[in-house]
């Protein structure tokens, strides 16, 4: 992972009575008159959560319930337990 740099700050940047008029300000100004972006280094956070989405599955009664025994019996949520088996089955 990339170490982490500071940006730094160009001279005479703007001084703001109140966070409207800053935010007018951002609306008509780039940024890169203010910062110096050469700095920057890309990193990856690694500790967020990825975003999901609710699905509706239909599957065989039978087969919810053998789901159901094998997570119990593993101690987790049956619903962890088959996106578990998902990914490492899409890979």
């Amino acid at each position: 992972m990339a170490t982490k740099r500071e940006t730094t700050k160009r001279e005479g940047g703007p001084v703001f009575a109140s966070e409207a008029e800053e935010r007018a300000y951002w609306e008509r100004h780039d940024s890169s008159d203010h910062v110096d972006w050469g700095w920057v280094l890309r990193v990856r956070l690694v500790n967020l959560k990825p975003s999901t989405i609710s699905i509706s599955l239909r599957v065989p009664v039978g087969l919810l319930e053998r789901i159901k025994v094998e997570a119990n019996r593993r101690d987790v949520p049956y619903q962890s337990l088959i996106k578990v088996w998902l990914a490492e089955k899409v890979g």
